[in-house]
């Protein structure tokens, strides 16, 4: 029970379609009064509407647990609910059913601006910010320079923050929310404002709010960046947990639905000839010649490629292998060799032996290519197989070798720094 740091049960938002604010102006109850016998020309007898079709579950029935210390990811298609979650999450709305457990002192980077009063400057808002999270002002103007610093406004501190741009912005309530020493923060998908150097610095913050022990959920488009970061994963689709778990199970799944075949992600390819297709046709083996699309690392993977028979001179074959989040993790040609490799074949068969491979647990997309040097290409199948690298430890009883860890794993050996100089 100590250990929970968020609690979600049974969590549903329900919306009505096209309802307004509840505030209104004077001038709005006004307004409205004088348009009624207008409203009741035009339209006399008002058709009957079903209630239910009126209203949009943007949650439901969403149940998990949040750990102290967890950093987790949260992904989804736009309009999934996973803004929603954070604004419940943030206290800014309130669920229709069920209910949250916060334990911790709640900051929170939603929306641009979500937070800042407009009229205020900069450096009011972060006291004002502060003084919402519970903080005396003491622990604020202890923190004060920190925010500055990180946020990089300086200049601009006495300036109405409605002046600022919207990176200016995004910097500010990303250093208020980092630095003001929550207990659990909260982070929607507003770093894609800001530029690479500053996401550099707050994916740094949110590792050492990780290490510190503080609880942070992250909503990300960014798959790469946040299987890297995070050590848990949500996924949400039309308001509800579609899956959650291990990062690189839950994006993997998430990605084979996005490419529309949750059973094989090659089955979708793609085709690029610029006049026809050469490449006819490929079969993945292992060493045994058993013909299969998992490897574990220190196996080599074995492509039988029919290529045309007629194919131009100087052409040269080339296969890839990227991630599921679309980045190059390998590659190789015929033109890598030191003599070249002359295509085609006598058999019209082209073998590819591969490896031994070392790269990281997951799945990976296999992309052939058929062209010309310099870089014409002539024939590309992108996406044709999908080649799984099983659970690889490197060490006996070490840790595993995953994306967090990078992509192509390196040996390395230890010692004494002294034994290596030469002269001492």
């Amino acid at each position: 029970m100590d250990d929970i740091a968020i609690r979600v049960e049974g969590l549903s938002k329900r919306y009505r379609i096209g309802e307004r604010e509840p505030y209104k102006a004077l001038r709005d109850v006004l307004s409205h009064a004088a348009s009624a016998p207008f409203r009741r020309l035009v339209n006399p007898k008002p058709t009957a509407r079903n209630p239910e079709s009126e209203y949009i579950w943007a949650l439901k029935d969403v149940s998990f647990e949040v750990k102290r210390g967890e950093v987790v990811g949260i992904i989804g298609r736009n309009g999934a609910g996973k803004s929603t979650l954070l604004k419940i999450l943030s206290r800014i709305t309130a669920p229709t059913e069920g209910y949250v457990e916060i334990h911790g002192r709640v900051g929170s980077l939603l929306e641009v601006g979500t937070g800042f009063h407009p009229e205020l400057t900069g450096r009011e808002n972060i006291y004002l910010n502060g003084a919402i999270l519970g903080m005396k002002r003491a622990e604020i103007e202890r923190k004060f320079d920190e925010i500055v610093a990180f946020a990089e406004v300086e200049q601009f501190l006495d300036t109405p923050v409605k002046r600022y741009s919207s990176g200016m912005l995004v910097r500010l309530a990303f250093a208020v929310a980092a630095h003001l020493e929550p207990e659990i923060l909260l982070v929607d998908e507003v770093l894609a404002v800001g530029d690479t150097s500053f996401q550099k610095k707050c994916l740094q913050k949110m590792n050492e709010a990780g290490a510190e022990g503080k609880t942070v959920l992250i909503v990300s488009h960014n798959l790469q960046l946040i299987t890297g970061l995070c050590g848990g994963m949500l996924w949400i689709d039309r308001g509800q947990i579609r899956d959650a778990g291990e990062p690189h199970h839950v994006v993997t799944r998430y990605q084979r639905e996005l490419r529309g075949n949750t059973e094989h992600v090659g089955s979708r390819i793609t085709r690029v000839s610029a006049e026809k297709a050469l490449v006819k046709w490929v079969e993945i083996l292992s060493d045994t010649g058993q013909s299969r699309n998992t490897f574990e690392n220190g196996e080599h993977i074995n492509l039988i490629i029919a290529l045309d028979s007629k194919l131009p001179p100087a052409s040269y074959f080339e296969w890839m292998l990227t991630t599921e989040t679309g980045q190059l993790a390998t590659s190789g040609g015929t033109f890598m060799k030191a003599n070249g490799f002359r295509l085609p074949t006598q058999s019209g068969l082209l073998h590819a032996r591969i490896g031994p491979v070392r790269l990281a647990q997951g799945c990976y997309q296999l992309t052939l290519r058929v062209g010309i040097l310099p870089g014409h290409i002539l024939d590309e199948w992108s996406d044709i197989e999908t080649i799984t690298i099983s659970r690889y430890t490197p060490e006996p009883d070490g840790p595993p070798f995953d994306s967090r860890r990078g992509i192509v794993y390196l040996p390395c050996t230890y010692q004494d720094g002294i034994e290596f100089l030469p002269n001492a």
